[in-house]
């Protein structure tokens, strides 16, 4: 069976990586055949490849860049063996979570005040030196849960912290949940505080923070989502990143969670487009981004993302007005020149995407309005970090713009095709198809908007070997134009309308296997 697999999906990425590269000679023929047509000469090819985009083309070259150096350090300079890392153990301190544990009950102590278990005199928080299990001490992590109706995938996040932490280590902030959220998280044995008025996710992290001082008990806090899974070698990458003193905060590297049997055909394509688009923006963008030489990464993934204590007491964590709290923390971290943000493959987490369109929408919406927020809060200053964001916001919005026009123009030659001659009668529509179709025909339209589109979509296919995906691949377009319209979309809305940050949980289906 086994072999079976492994000859299908090597037969499966030959014919995608064909595909893809007849695809690409297409494409490059015939829009090149355009270009020279409209006398653009050698500027046409220049902007052939523009198609890519030029933010994904200078930081892919930048992290080739970055790759190179990494390796000529890993010959000239083997790492060093690590030694003592920054971060004391936590002190003594009363577990708070209600119920008895289910991982690990034998561990606790006798009774505190209150009946509640304390940690047993003279043992770490972690139970090891270090805050995480494992021989290696390194830096001292606290693990925060924020949560917010979160019952059917709570205890899965909380089984992935405990694999890599102690129960002692991980706090669990249950935003005025209406479900078992808190139960749930109590039964496990972890510390668990409970909100009782709803203050969003940012709110709920400031609320942990502050309650257990963990900015002054550990050396760095991880803050992960409840629907999130950390891979085994999380900790390690992490605390591996972290060495360098100049970093003040760790990108978790998401890859989002594969499951197709327990989604529909939307949520598959859903989640397969994501997987995508993640790994575009993290291998080919983000990796060039976080380079020491660069540090213009203007995102750390509120997911599963690690903030050095001495620059999280500088972060204004829940400021009034932002939808959400990833963003503004990052810009943060730039305009307060905390440190450099870090970001390496071996911080892998698994997330769950939306199940529907509807929960997809708003998500993106959220993601996009809080983008536009966090830029109007913290407004421009003098920095290489803003010339290259002014580079992304310019390109974001040219190309929302030309991809949603394009779009409508190509439906405009479409319904003209498809209705012949009564459409070409009716007041202004015969000339202006006419006019329109001469200088973009339906196929030029169809070619310069999809095929680059989808070429990527077979590339990822061999990387994932997951066939599937090229027929997910096809609906894959249509999602660009949402997220191209939420873009545009959220920014009238960013200046004029502030946001109080509280959430609505989207469909969850829980992660027990």
């Amino acid at each position: 069976m086994r072999i079976a697999r492994f000859i299908g999906g090597l037969l499966t990425g030959l014919i995608a990586l064909v595909l893809a590269v007849a695809l690409f000679v297409y494409w490059f023929a015939f829009a090149a055949d355009m270009a020279a047509a409209a006398g653009l000469g050698a500027f046409g090819y220049v902007f052939l490849w523009l198609a890519f985009g030029a933010n994904l083309l200078l930081w892919t070259a930048a992290g080739l860049l970055r790759l190179g150096e990494d390796s000529i350090r890993a010959v000239v300079r083997p790492r060093a063996r690590r030694g003592r890392a920054v971060g004391a153990a936590p002190p003594e301190r009363v577990l708070v979570a209600a119920g008895a544990s289910e991982v690990g009950a034998s561990d606790a102590g006798p009774p505190g005040p209150g009946g509640r278990p304390v940690r047993p005199a003279g043992r770490h928080a972690s139970g090891r030196p270090g805050g995480a299990r494992g021989d290696d001490p390194g830096i001292s992590l606290a693990v925060v849960i924020p949560a917010h109706n979160e019952e059917p995938v709570i205890h899965a996040a909380i089984g992935s912290a405990l694999s890599l932490f102690d129960r002692w280590d991980v706090y669990v902030v249950s935003d005025s949940s209406k479900d078992a959220t808190a139960e749930i998280a109590a039964r496990t044995g972890v510390n668990v505080l409970e909100l009782l008025t709803n203050r969003g996710k940012a709110g709920a992290i400031e609320a942990v923070i502050e309650e257990f001082s963990l900015t002054e008990n550990y050396g760095g806090v991880l803050i992960l989502d409840a629907d999130t899974e950390l891979d085994p070698g999380y900790v390690e990458g992490a605390r591996r990143q972290l060495e360098d003193p100049s970093v003040a905060a760790v990108a978790g590297f998401v890859v989002s969670e594969w499951k197709p049997q327990e989604r529909t055909i939307v949520g598959r394509t859903i989640s397969a487009y994501r997987d995508r688009l993640y790994f575009m923006l993290q291998y080919l963008m983000r990796f060039g981004q976080t380079w020491r030489h660069a540090n213009t990464a203007f995102i750390v993934p509120g997911f599963a993302s690690v903030y050095r204590s001495e620059a999280l007491r500088e972060i204004d964590v829940n400021p009034p007005g932002l939808v959400i709290e990833d963003f503004n923390m990052t810009f943060e971290v730039h305009h307060k020149r905390l440190g450099r943000i870090s970001m390496n493959p071996d911080t892998k987490a698994y997330s769950q995407d939306p199940f529907t369109f509807g929960d997809y929408y708003k998500q993106v919406g959220r993601w996009t309005l809080g983008f536009w927020q966090t830029i109007r809060r913290h407004g421009i200053w003098p920095s290489v970090f803003w010339a290259f964001l002014a580079l992304y916001v310019v390109e974001v919005v040219l190309v929302s713009l030309v991809l949603l026009l394009t779009a409508l123009l190509g439906v405009f030659v479409l319904v003209g095709t498809l209705g012949g001659e009564p459409f070409g009668t009716l007041p202004f529509f015969g000339g202006a198809f006419t006019a329109v179709s001469a200088l973009l025909p339906l196929t030029a339209i169809a070619i310069g908007l999809f095929i680059p589109d989808y070429m990527l979509t077979c590339l990822l296919t061999v990387v994932r070997r997951r066939p599937s995906y090229l027929l997910y691949g096809l609906f894959f377009f249509p999602i660009r134009l949402v997220d191209a319209y939420l873009s545009l979309r959220m920014v009238s809305k960013a200046w004029t309308t502030d946001s109080d940050g509280r959430w609505s949980s989207p469909d969850r289906t829980s992660n027990k296997s």
